[in-house]
């Protein structure tokens, strides 16, 4: 796939430190280029449900927020989410949420992305705990 002009992982981990929300959570942009993004985020109290579950906005944020990111390698800069849908498939808990988001479709002014949200535990071992699919459109 190629790789939208302009567009490398500092200035999209630039681009994400702009955004006051994701400052909040703690999250990075540990990967991003070649149709692809991935976004993490450390796991704190502050994040959990009141049954000490990562929360699922926590989840969904991660998932929006990298399949915008994965679709800003192939559409450019100036993109908007246009929808997503999530799917959890068991209790988030860990030490560390990763979003891994790869563009499966794009277009010119649109990109279809599919996102695996996944948790670390204290070991390094990765669980699957949700799936998400998106569309993001260029702006303007």
């Amino acid at each position: 796939m190629e790789h939208a002009p302009g567009l490398d992982l500092t200035l999209a981990q630039q681009t994400l430190a702009a955004q006051p929300f994701s400052r909040l959570v703690r999250a990075e942009l540990t990967a991003f280029g070649d149709g692809a993004a991935t976004l993490e985020i450390p796991l704190r109290t502050e994040l959990l449900q009141q049954n000490g579950f990562v929360h699922g906005g926590v989840l969904s944020y991660a998932a929006d927020n990298g399949i915008t990111f994965a679709a800003g390698t192939a559409l450019g800069p100036a993109v908007l989410t246009s929808g997503f849908s999530i799917q959890y498939v068991r209790p988030a808990t860990g030490t560390r949420l990763i979003a891994r988001a790869a563009v499966a479709h794009a277009g010119r002014r649109q990109a279809v992305v599919r996102c695996d949200l996944l948790t670390v535990d204290g070991e390094g071992a990765e669980t699957l705990c949700a799936l998400a699919q998106g569309t993001v459109r260029a702006a303007g």
